[in-house]
């Protein structure tokens, strides 16, 4: 699958969004740059087809299909939209989303699932106080555990601070699994993706675009 943001914006003057333009597609992952607070999320909300945006066109395999996107494509720790709360612990958040994906969401199961993950330390512990490689690899498996999820779109994991290899990494693995990864950060994690050379081979970085409240512009699920 590849889908293809073609010169979107959001808000009056763009000033929720400026124009963007980029890519993703199967089997490899994708950088595109949006900083300020809500700004990844935006962007992260047009690129699943969970937001209209106000100029421009988002084409999955070339014909636009928001119904499909929403199906195909996991939005993943986008702030104020798919993080999850901050005192909620670990086992909560895994409850949840196994009762989502249609699976036993009991403390036996949610043990289980944390087990098969070598994560099972830290089902009692708040999903803020949570390292950011297992934070983000535990949300990004959750996603994927939804029937049809083809696609994970990152929002801000350097939000969560340490080094931009950490995450990146994760984004090629599920790449190497034949997903479409995208991940929305800021010009300085960017940056040192660009000054690695090992990182820079891998990377497909889109063009970086030049507040509104998120609850105005917010239009259907998530999920």
């Amino acid at each position: 699958m590849k889908v293809c943001l073609n010169g979107v914006s959001k808000g009056r003057k763009q000033r929720a969004l400026p124009e963007i333009s980029g890519s993703y597609e199967s089997g490899r992952a994708t950088l595109m740059c949006a900083e300020t607070e809500q700004r990844p999320t935006v962007l992260g909300l047009i690129a699943t087809g969970r937001m209209k945006p106000d100029t421009g066109t988002v084409t999955l395999d070339s014909r636009q299909n928001p119904r499909a996107m929403r199906r195909l494509v996991a939005l993943v720790d986008a702030p104020g939209v798919s993080e999850p709360e901050a005192n909620v612990q670990v086992g909560g958040v895994v409850a949840e989303e196994l009762m989502f994906a249609g699976r036993r969401s009991d403390p036996f199961a949610v043990r289980t699932w944390l087990a098969q993950h070598e994560l099972e330390s830290l089902v009692a512990l708040p999903i803020s106080n949570v390292a950011p490689r297992d934070r983000l690899r535990m949300l990004c498996e959750l996603a994927l555990l939804r029937n049809g999820t083809d696609a994970i779109v990152l929002v801000s994991p350097d939000r969560h601070g340490g080094e931009p290899v950490v995450w990146w990494n994760l984004a090629q693995e599920l790449a190497a699994r034949g997903l479409a990864v995208l991940v929305i950060a800021g010009r300085a994690s960017h940056a040192v993706i660009d000054e690695t050379p090992m990182l820079r081979r891998h990377a497909s970085r889109a063009p970086s675009p030049s507040g509104m409240r998120l609850r105005r512009l917010i239009g259907g699920t998530t999920r």
